[in-house]
């Protein structure tokens, strides 16, 4: 039996590229805002594009925080993108105008750190970029060290905040692109994954990537 996925629509994201893409990799895949698919799918994506505010804002009001949630607590596999990576941390920080004081949201926040703007000479940081994941990674399993993966984003984890302290817990694992500074592109934390790029626009590589995802459902 193919794997159940829900690509979850709280009215952010690139929904209908990411049903095609994780359909091309044989799983059944519905959209929907509705919270009882999004609780009982094999595995929810949830993508999000545009602001931190904006997102996390349309997450609550669908219910979507509670269901990562509840899921992550009940070891059922959740897949953040882009902006759907971002608000899975504790807070986001915008800045509308330079000269205004900045926007702080709060996230769903499953991993601690910040979401902020990137310090670089171009920004949004928008193209294909390479990634430097760990040695144990299961999502980029398969994929080579120089394959690309397309970003498009201004802000981002710039500081790794995480460490459990304790030897019986797996540290997350953390993958880490560069533009301008380094930042975190992608997390593997038992059954809570993400990343900062776009898997569903990132080719045979991206593709690859939501395959490995698809076989730990």
């Amino acid at each position: 039996m193919p794997s159940r996925v829900v690509v979850f629509d709280y009215g952010s994201g690139n929904l209908r590229s990411a049903q095609r893409a994780m359909e091309r990799t044989g799983a059944d895949v519905t959209v929907t805002s509705d919270p009882h698919a999004a609780l009982d799918a094999d595995g929810l994506v949830v993508p999000g594009v545009g602001a931190f505010s904006a997102c996390m804002s349309s997450l609550r009001a669908a219910g979507g925080d509670r269901i990562i949630g509840r899921r992550v607590a009940g070891g059922r596999p959740v897949l953040g993108i882009c902006v759907g990576m971002q608000v899975l941390f504790d807070k986001g920080v915008e800045r509308a105008d330079p000269r205004a004081e900045d926007q702080v949201t709060e996230g769903c926040g499953e991993w601690p750190g910040t979401v902020d703007r990137l310090r670089a000479p171009i920004v949004p940081h928008m193209g294909w970029n390479t990634v430097r994941p760990p040695e144990d990674t299961r999502l980029f399993a398969g994929i080579g060290p120089g394959e690309r993966f397309y970003f498009v984003h201004s802000y981002a984890v710039r500081e790794w905040e995480f460490s459990s302290h304790n030897e019986r817990i797996r540290e997350p694992g953390v993958t880490w692109a560069e533009h301008g500074e380094p930042f975190v592109a992608a997390v593997e934390n038992g059954p809570l994954c993400a990343t900062q790029f776009h898997p569903e626009k990132s080719g045979d590589a991206g593709a690859r990537l939501l395959a490995n995802w698809v076989a730990t459902l």
